[in-house]
Formats: structure tokens, C-alpha cells, sequence
């Protein structure tokens, strides 16, 4: 094996490592109520960006503001997904239709 084979290997082994150890998902799910039906729809027929145009509706300063520290607040569906086992609209999947 040579070095440079040898040195692949350890970097590989140290993500995979640092990977493993990560800290298990946080970031609230996007709860399939009545409210927020509309947006899985409309995630499906035309994408995240005029999904997250709608988010914002509710999530506001004056109807439900998010926290102080709350990373950018115009991309929702970067972090908040739709629980795996009702998601339909999965880009993967829509290539199959």
C-alpha cells in the first residue's frame, strides 16, 4: 500500500468516525395537521422555494416569531422536514412517476 493509499484510508476512517458520533437529528418535524398539509402539496407540485413563501404566512414577528438565535428564516425546509413515513413528494421519488 502506498503512503498516499495509506493517508486516503485515515481521512476516510476519521469522517466516517466524526459521522458516527454526530449528535441524533433536533430540528422539530413538520407536523401533518390540517395547517400544514397545504404545504406538503404545494412541496410536491412546485418545490421548496414557494413552499417556504408560505411558511412564512404564520411564522412571523407577529403571529409565531422565532427565536432570537433561529438560523436564517427564509429556509425552512433546509432544516424542517416532513416526517419520512408520509413524505410522498420526495424528489427521488417523483422521477419514477
Amino acid at each position: 500500500m502506498k503512503k498516499r493509499d495509506a493517508l486516503f484510508v485515515a481521512i476516510a476512517a476519521i469522517i466516517v468516525l466524526v459521522l458516527w458520533a454526530a449528535p441524533p437529528e433536533t430540528t422539530l418535524k413538520i407536523p401533518l395537521d390540517d395547517t400544514h398539509r397545504e404545504l406538503q402539496a404545494t412541496l410536491e407540485r412546485e418545490g421548496k422555494k414557494a413552499t417556504e413563501k408560505i411558511c412564512r404566512t404564520c411564522h412571523n414577528e407577529k403571529d409565531l416569531p422565532l427565536s432570537k438565535d433561529h438560523p436564517p428564516k427564509y429556509r425552512c425546509l433546509f432544516c424542517h422536514k416532513f416526517p419520512e413515513s408520509d413524505q410522498k413528494g420526495d424528489s427521488k421519488d417523483s422521477t419514477k412517476k
